[in-house]
Parts: structure tokens; sequence; C-alpha cells
């Protein structure tokens, strides 16, 4: 029996399309996980993400697993138990911060935004000098509202009082601008399968030296692997697959044998970014993004919807769009995609079924892809009752796009 995938436009803020060239790259053969050829794809792929990142931080590499994984790695090995962890709250990914940080043993402080919202720094900041923690996990781009917390000046506050910055930036990393080390942050964990547009399952994180000097006080190394030098600290990092000190290891010359590589994923990745920085250029890539979302939104405007939350602090890779009340938003979710092939996202928590989530992430952020997205949308919403200026809203992209 062979294997047969339906061919979906998927508008949704992640999973995302993959450029066929990062497909067919990770058709290539496998390698050994020490082969020369395959530690050069390794180096090659922690330059790329230290150019992805904007920082010089040799450690900069990806985890193998998803972005939760690559979450879970660097909260888990900088938050010991008792430590006290800050986390700003505008939506469902601040809680997850919230859950892996008290599975990890933190004393747990939060400062909550309204959903469709974000926390002015300057509150962040205050609430941080006030608790004093050791850690500081934000969320930048949060998807379930279509929020970008701004977190330019939260990392030079942060080291003022000596804490540590965790970003998550799983949704904006290749969609947004996010330089690490002007910012002054200390870990960032970026996504594979939102506007970079690979496969998921492998996660491009960076930090710095201070973080690493941090974590390293409890690297522990197992016996199968150890060396009479090898380090054993009793206040060790409870997780072995997801110690950040023994990737280290593995990333870095002495190549400790701690897990089987995915050779594959790392072609995939390599092939992403590579596409991204030395053909397409992160300027262009930003730009784009940008313009792919403000045509699609004021389409979606002149159609007559309504965009959910503070279009001040909105991500530039998603639309978050109210539902109208005399439509059933999961039927149309569910007549577009088994219909027409086409996915979007409803959202979580206090959103559930009052939004759609449309994702204009990285390889589907093209015109061909926005134009057809529209055209079947307002067909399907036009025969769930919902009242359109379809011609408007057409008529509109076109125009835009032939600016």
């Amino acid at each position: 029996m062979t294997l047969k995938i339906t061919e979906r436009l998927i508008m949704t803020p992640g999973p995302t399309m993959v450029d066929p060239r990062v497909l067919q790259a990770a058709s290539n053969p496998i390698l050994g996980q020490f082969d020369p050829e395959f530690t050069k794809i390794m180096n090659e792929n922690m330059e790329f993400i230290r150019r992805a990142f904007q920082t010089k931080n040799k450690w900069s590499f990806p985890v193998d697993g998803t972005s939760r994984a690559g979450l879970e790695a660097v909260i888990n090995s900088i938050v010991d138990r008792g430590d006290k962890v800050f986390i700003p709250r505008i939506g469902r990914f601040g809680n997850l911060a919230v859950e892996l940080a008290t599975r990890a043993g933190g004393e747990i402080y939060t400062l909550d935004g309204e959903w469709g919202q974000v926390l002015s720094q300057e509150k962040i900041i205050e609430k941080m000098n006030e608790i004093k923690p050791k850690v500081v996990i934000f969320v930048h781009g949060e998807t379930s509202t279509g929020r970008l917390q701004p977190m330019d000046k939260i990392g030079a506050a942060a080291k003022k009082i000596g804490a540590f910055t965790v970003v998550d930036a799983v949704a904006s990393f290749m969609g947004v601008n996010i330089p690490v080390d002007d910012w002054e942050l200390d870990a960032v964990i970026g996504g594979a399968q939102k506007s970079l547009s690979a496969p998921s399952g492998i996660t491009p994180l960076t930090f710095n030296d201070r973080f690493a000097q941090e974590i390293s006080k409890r690297k522990r190394v197992e016996a199968g692997v150890a060396t009479k030098d090898s380090a054993k600290a009793d206040d060790f990092i409870t997780s072995n697959y997801l110690d950040l000190t023994q990737l280290m290891d593995y990333w870095s010359p002495a190549r400790l044998n701690h897990h089987t590589e995915s050779t594959i994923l790392n072609y995939a990745l390599h092939e992403a970014l590579e596409l991204i920085l030395d053909e397409e250029g992160l300027e262009n890539r930003f730009k784009n993004q940008k313009k792919q979302q403000t045509i699609l939104k004021n389409s979606l405007r002149q159609l007559g919807l309504k965009i959910f939350g503070d279009e001040k602090n909105e991500m530039p890779n998603m639309v978050a769009v109210e539902i109208p009340s005399n439509v059933d938003g999961e039927k149309v979710r569910s007549v577009l995609l088994n219909e027409y092939g086409v996915e979007i996202s409803s959202s979580f928590g206090p959103m559930a079924g009052k939004i759609w989530r449309i994702g204009l992430m990285g390889y589907v952020a093209q015109k061909h892809y926005v134009l057809r997205f529209l055209s079947i949308f307002s067909q399907v919403l036009a025969q769930n009752g919902a009242v359109l200026n379809t011609k408007e809203a057409l008529e509109y992209a076109n125009n835009a796009y032939n600016k």
C-alpha cells in the first residue's frame, strides 16, 4: 500500500506549507551522525541560526523535537527548584510557559494582560523589578490572539537585576526582526514549522555565554560516555534528552554521543535557512510577510469582517478575524477543509469560537495563495449566511498587488 497525502492550502499559524526545495533536500540519503559530511552541515546550520537570530552567540543550534522540546530544554536547564520565575501572559502560550516552569520546580509569578492586547514593557519591567526573579519568560508572537509582544527593552532591564530572559519566539522567528544581541536577550527559541516553513520536529535556538555559564553549574554527564573529568553535579538538570549542557557537547567539537541526530531534518533546516538568508534576504523576508499580511487583512475588512485585537501590536504573519455572530465558525472550517482543501484555525480559551486565525507564514505568503484563499473563503462564508462585499474585497486585493 502506497501512502497518499491530499494536497492542502494550509493557512494556519502553523504548521505551514513547505517549499518543495526544502522537501527535496530532506529526501537526500541518510548520513551517519558523525560523518564529516554531516558534521559540516551541523556547523553550517549553527552559523545559519546565528545569522537568523542576528547574534554572535557560540551556542546556536537546533534541538531534535518540536518547538515545545526546544522550550522545555531551555526552561528545564535554567529553572531549578525554588527559583523565582516571572511570566507575563497575554494568551495560551504564556500559560504553556507557566506549565513548563512549574514542572521544572519554579516559583511562579505572573502578570496577566487581556487576550488580544499586549502588556507595556514599562509595566513588565516594573513588576520584574518588584519580584526580582532569576528567570523571566515571555512569548514574543502569541498566535492564540495574533499579538506581537514588544520586548526590545526587557533584556537590558533584566540584566540589571541579574535575571535571565527566555523568549518564546517560536511563531515570530523568520517572520519578524529579532535582533537577539541588540535586545540583550539571553535565550531565544525559534520554530521550524512557522515562517521558516520547514517540517516540524527540529527547533532552532540560541543562548549566550552568560546563560551557558549558569546552566553549566547543573551539568551531569551520564556514565556511559563520561570521562574522569566530566561534570557530575548533584543538583543536575532533570531531563537527559533535553539537557542543554550535554547538547552543547554534542554540537561542539567534542561531539558527545548524546543521541542520534536527525539527518534529514537537518537537511531541511539547512535548505530552509539558506533559501531565506542567502537567496531572499532577511529584510526582504520581513517586508514580504508584512506586505502579504496587510493585503489579506485589509481585504478581509473590505469583505465586511472585523479584525480582532490590538492592531498596533499584531503579528505580521497571521490575521485574527472575528467570527460573524450569524455564522457557525466550525462549520465554515470544516467546509473549507473537506470540500476545498483549505485549512484555517480556530482559537483557545476565551477566544474559542470567537475568532478564526489565518496564517500567512513563510512559503504561503504569496500572491496566488492569498487570492485563491480570498476567493474560496468569501464563497464559503456567503454559503453559510454571511453578508459580504466580495467584489470590493477582490478588487482591493488585485489593486494592492498591482501597485
